[in-house]
């Protein structure tokens, strides 16, 4: 996954919108006014870290070595997903889209 194609998937989810809260290179997506993913796009590495169930975010840590604690986040609710080609685009989807519904369903 490409760093557009990763902003065109965050910003497909409805009433999704694009911030810089913590400056230029950070995008923080957020519905609602709540953040449901974040990457800083033109990172060498690119990553996503996205907010997630607790016990599942721990099942995603232990199943994927590409799915590590959220990186300055709250580990117990904070998965960041390492975009290197490890995880198919239908997985990291499917995680965003869990993220994005945990936000609009709080």
């Amino acid at each position: 996954m490409s760093p557009a194609e990763l902003r065109q998937l965050c910003l497909a989810f409805p009433g999704a919108q694009e911030t810089f809260p913590f400056g230029p290179r950070t995008s923080v997506f957020k519905v609602r006014g709540k953040m449901f993913a974040l990457s800083q796009l033109d990172a060498e590495s690119l990553r996503v870290s996205v907010k997630c169930e607790p016990e599942l975010a721990e099942s995603l840590r232990g199943a994927y070595p590409a799915v590590i604690p959220g990186y300055h986040l709250n580990k117990r609710h904070w998965n960041t997903v390492i975009l290197d080609g490890s995880l198919s685009d239908g997985t990291v989807h499917d995680m965003i889209e869990d993220s994005y519904d945990l936000v609009v369903g709080a």
